[in-house]
């Protein structure tokens, strides 16, 4: 089920969705990067993570994960039955929320609790002791709103750097971006990467192939033609081929494998609810 945050919250959230399955056969999820970082919250079982994008971090189990920006996909264990919340965090809302730039989580998974403290223990029995979808929002909504520091905020060129990329689709040029912001474009990699986790250039690709992930999961679900081709030059590679290189690189499957190994999850909706969201 997925629910559009309070306006208050969405320069910091941009979506949360609440998923539950049962009865699908146990399986690896690949989570792949996207201009979010990823936090979910459990009801019932731990989250099972049996690869970080971060090679170098070992697997583990997390009963409220928040992930950084990564450009290599986590592999994910998917149960038989699970049931939890994502939520969609914006660079702004890492600090705004968690308190610390979203670098300092770049290609890491940790524990929600390792950050807050007592107010993640709060917030994840809180959203566990509600017994609807729209009141486990609403907590989220309320106990997410208490934590927001006013003071904590990006530069402003990265800001608004962070706001073209996301809002062109990543079709611009480093040098296009570094003019428009005032920055010569080796200071603005440096300021946007040290705030971020991420170059520019990396984060463009980055917005480019979830878009384009996003869109293929709908055209699966929806049962329309995939069409990779148009879905090249609509995200602006240069063809088919490109497109499937850098999903290779994200993902480390070919678009029509990634979609063969992910339908179970697709149908299951998660993956459905955040492609809808696509303007």
């Amino acid at each position: 089920m997925a629910h559009v945050p309070h306006a208050a919250l969405r320069p910091f959230v941009t979506g949360m969705v609440g998923y539950r399955s049962e009865g699908l056969p146990v399986a690896v999820h690949r989570g792949l990067p996207s201009p979010y970082l990823t936090l979910v919250l459990t009801i019932g079982d731990p989250l099972g993570v049996l690869a970080h994008p971060d090679p170098v971090q070992a697997g583990g189990s997390y009963q409220a994960l928040v992930g950084g920006l990564h450009v290599r996909p986590a592999l994910v264990v998917r149960p038989e039955r699970q049931a939890g919340v994502q939520l969609n965090l914006t660079p702004l809302g890492a600090r705004a929320l968690l308190g610390l730039p979203a670098s300092a989580l770049a290609s890491v998974d940790v524990e929600l609790a390792d950050l807050l403290g007592p107010a993640a223990t709060e917030l994840t029995d809180r959203v566990r002791a509600s017994a609807t979808w729209p009141e486990r929002f609403a907590v989220l909504e309320r106990c997410l709103a208490r934590l927001i520091r006013d003071d904590a905020t990006p530069p402003p060129e990265v800001r608004e750097a962070w706001r073209v990329t996301t809002a062109c689709g990543g079709r611009i040029r480093v040098d296009d971006l570094a003019r428009h912001v005032g920055w010569s474009p080796r200071h603005l990699t440096l300021r946007f990467r040290a705030e971020t986790g991420l170059a520019p250039k990396e984060a463009a690709r980055v917005v480019r192939f979830d878009r384009a992930r996003r869109r293929l999961a709908l055209r699966a679900v929806s049962g329309q033609p995939l069409d990779l081709a148009g879905l090249a030059a609509d995200g602006g590679w240069y063809d088919q081929a490109h497109l499937t290189r850098d999903w290779r690189a994200f993902s480390g499957l070919a678009p029509r494998r990634w979609l063969s190994q992910e339908i179970g999850f697709v149908q299951d909706g998660g993956m459905a609810a955040a492609a809808a969201s696509l303007p």
